[in-house]
């Protein structure tokens, strides 16, 4: 006679299971990206928590914060602290209000070691969210136990890197790479997941923080003999 656990499909044995054609899971609870489209392509939905994600950025500021900025807000709601570490520039306060966080929750760190810091915070147990601006540094050991550390973390936990790290192993169940697509959109590649290879990335319209007049000199072409120097302006 079969065991009753015979009977049950493979991916229903453990919640760490999962075929190569279907999303994982996941043994945790997770948390809605605030991204429908998103979310359908997330395992179990929506962001990880115990664990890491890694976005993957040509450079700061290509709207990581915007993409983040439904969970960490409900984070806040929830009477829990948002905590980021290393952020290339000053956070704007008012573009963070503008976007639903509770400037009361968040706590901003600098530093030149900042990774004592967010392991000791992942370890903790006691923050809501993390997002830290890794160096470009940061090695292969660091980034191990910083996943460890992110086990005892139940929350969504971010870490900002460079797209140069792409093809380097990593111990992040999850990893984006973000690609600006307009002044309020993001194309979203789902470099490596529990789950099938996604073939075309996503693209993501973000919550709009320019007026309309400034979105449409940004979509507007200019002639200039120096692109680059006109981008950075």
């Amino acid at each position: 006679m079969s065991s009753p656990s015979s009977l049950l499909p493979l991916e229903h044995l453990h919640p760490a299971l999962w075929r190569a054609h279907q999303l994982g899971r996941g043994r945790e609870a997770v948390h809605a990206s605030g991204y429908s489209a998103l979310d359908a392509e997330l395992p179990g939905g929506g962001w990880p928590q115990r664990a890491l994600t890694e976005l993957l950025l040509a450079g700061p500021g290509w709207g990581e914060m915007r993409l983040l900025a439904p969970v960490l807000a409900r984070v806040g709601a929830a009477g829990r602290g948002v905590l980021l570490l290393g952020p290339p520039a000053e956070p704007c306060a008012e573009a963070l209000a503008q976007l639903g966080l509770d400037l009361s929750r968040c706590v901003v760190i600098r530093g030149d070691d900042l990774l004592w810091p967010l392991e000791q915070a992942l370890r903790s147990g006691q923050v809501g969210a993390v997002v830290a601006w890794a160096p470009a540094r940061l090695k292969g050991e660091a980034l191990r136990r910083l996943q460890l550390a992110a086990q005892s973390h139940e929350g969504p936990a971010f870490i900002v890197r460079g797209p140069a790290v792409a093809m380097q192993p990593s111990p992040a169940p999850l990893r984006l790479a973000l690609t600006g697509a307009g002044p309020d959109a993001l194309a979203v590649r789902l470099v490596k997941r529990r789950g099938p290879a996604l073939e075309q990335p996503l693209l993501l319209s973000l919550p709009p923080v320019l007026s309309r007049s400034a979105r449409l000199r940004a979509l507007t072409p200019r002639r200039t003999s120096v692109p680059a120097l006109s981008a950075v302006a």
